[in-house]
């Protein structure tokens, strides 16, 4: 369908998270800042769309690190002052039980309208299933995501907006589906036309290139919560098994989905081919919002093919200043700073470059490597909160070139992205989906030094504007992998990074510039959001 009245079909974008600025704490990672960028992006080239997102009171967790040097999560109630009130309420059923939703409207950051649902209102028994993301266990979950579909689609029918799409980003959103059937099956459409019809204004975006990590629950827990909407048990199964994957109920939903790199979109559709009547997968590359991410200096010199070390140089000395300010180390502004910033989870292996001390070691205590951390798990994450121990020992071990930044948010992954010298990636082939924090570097002059995985095989050109670490190797043996690919970082950091970065500052400098013109018209949010009408919205 397409809007009478102009071209372009009219989108709502459903998510859980959204990262729009560090005062907004309603993200926990890539998929609230992709989702973020996302609706800069539609408001900066005037798309007709609209997001749809819950209004959380404590956010993602704070996560600090103790005096025994592990972290710990930390809560408290965030009260903003730069969103409106549109007067809207809507109901949703959850357990037998009404639940109200005050409708938030929020366009504070440059962004497309964003309409955020509430439980918190007076009256409400459960006026906290909005209060912390990614919290709690399965039947929280579930209300959760009663709320953002079921209650988003309510909130548009409530606010008058005309929709003829429904993008679900990740499957949290699938119960948006479900009341798009339950509208159709109440005016008379069976089961079947109701699913053949809602799945006409559907499209997905799956992430997660793991089978394990893609979120499934009982169906006897979905009918006990009223997640069914109407549905039979036997309905239920026939969308997406049983245990209910909402990943395969969203593929079987939507008229067309997409990955989010070009070879995710293999390993996507290699993970999910033996679910049958499921809607195609496309690749649509991430993209990043240049306004959020880049420096416009760094841009525009690269543009008129300026010198690039002087706003390079700001920058570094922007990222010391913060390290000094929250750590109080001095870093220094001679030296190689290697930046490394992502959720602490062990397939992104962020220690890998410590596992070999007697390779490393030199390096790190004359100081001609500084190595800058920042990363959170997810609360009940313990091995990923180990690995964040493990960094924080690793700081304490080296403490004038190794620095952990607790607390990992929008402002240290700016100014990590913009201050490092390189940007270092070494994921477990092919489990990085996309890895947006790569595209920022690189169109900041930034280098990456990373594993061919996620978006950098599109974009790498080895030793031209950055360099691959190893050779795409890919195993189901963890250690031959890690081993494989520890050899193959500590060879490139050594024998090329090390002493371009020392000994050759012009070619160092041409690979600032490759690598900001090489990336910033390729993965830039115009660029995504133009696929995403081409092959998904108009498909």
């Amino acid at each position: 369908m397409v809007d009478p009245n102009g071209s372009m079909p009219r989108v709502a974008y459903f998510c859980m998270e959204y990262g729009l600025d560090n005062r907004f704490k309603a993200y926990a990672g890539g998929l609230g800042i992709l989702a973020g960028d996302y609706m800069k992006g539609a408001k900066q080239y005037d798309y007709p769309i609209v997001g749809i997102g819950l209004k959380w009171k404590q956010g993602y967790t704070d996560q600090f690190i103790g005096e025994d040097g592990k972290p710990y999560d930390s809560y408290k109630n965030y009260e903003y002052d730069f969103m409106e009130d549109t007067g809207i309420m809507v109901n949703v059923e959850i357990r037998g039980r009404n639940v109200a939703c005050k409708v938030w409207k929020l366009e504070a950051f440059d962004n497309a309208p964003l309409y955020l649902l509430d439980t918190d209102v007076p009256g409400n028994d459960d006026a906290w299933i909005t209060g912390q993301l990614y919290g709690w266990f399965g039947e929280e979950r579930i209300a959760q995501e009663l709320v953002l579909g079921v209650g988003g689609v309510r909130a548009l029918r409530a606010l008058g907006i005309e929709t003829d799409v429904y993008h679900f980003n990740e499957g949290h959103a699938l119960f948006a589906g479900f009341e798009l059937m339950r509208e159709k099956m109440e005016d008379g459409m069976t089961f079947e036309e109701a699913w053949a019809a809602s799945k006409n204004e559907i499209v997905f975006t799956t992430h997660t290139p793991v089978i394990q990590g893609n979120e499934s629950h009982p169906i006897d827990r979905l009918m006990y919560m009223g997640a069914n909407l109407g549905m039979k048990p036997s309905q239920l199964r026939r969308l997406a098994g049983d245990p209910f994957n909402m990943t395969v109920g969203a593929l079987r939903l939507s008229k067309k989905s997409n990955a989010v790199a070009q070879l995710h979109g293999q390993t996507a559709n290699k993970m999910w081919k033996h679910i049958h009547d499921r809607s195609e997968i496309v690749a649509i590359t991430n993209g990043i919002h240049q306004g959020t991410w880049v420096d416009q200096a760094m841009l525009d010199a690269a543009e008129a093919g300026k010198d690039l070390w002087a706003p390079h140089l700001q920058n570094k000395r922007a990222l010391i200043e913060l390290v000094k300010r929250k750590n109080g180390v001095t870093l220094d502004e001679e030296k190689l700073i290697i930046g490394f910033a992502r959720r602490s989870v062990p397939y992104k292996r962020s220690d890998l470059i410590f596992s070999k001390p007697e390779v490393i070691e030199p390096y790190l205590k004359e100081g001609k490597i500084q190595l800058v951390f920042s990363g959170r798990a997810h609360p009940l994450d313990d091995t990923g909160k180990a690995i964040a121990a493990n960094l924080v020992r690793m700081s304490k071990l080296y403490p004038n070139a190794v620095v952990f930044l607790e607390n990992y948010d929008m402002e240290i992954g700016a100014a990590i992205t913009r201050g490092s010298d390189v940007w270092l990636n070494n994921p477990r082939r092919p489990k990085e989906a996309s890895g947006t924090s790569g595209m920022k570097a690189s169109m900041n002059g930034v280098l990456n030094l990373s594993v061919l995985d996620g978006w950098w095989p599109e974009a790498c050109e080895d030793g031209v504007n950055g360099w691959q670490i190893g050779n795409a190797f890919e195993s189901d043996n963890v250690i031959e992998q890690d081993d494989n690919d520890r050899e193959a970082l500590y060879d490139v950091l050594l024998n090329k990074v090390v002493p371009t970065y020392y000994d050759d500052r012009q070619k160092w400098l041409k690979m600032m510039h490759a690598s900001i013109q090489s990336t910033r018209d390729a993965f830039g949010v115009k660029r995504m959001l133009e696929e995403y009408y081409d092959l998904l919205y108009t498909a």
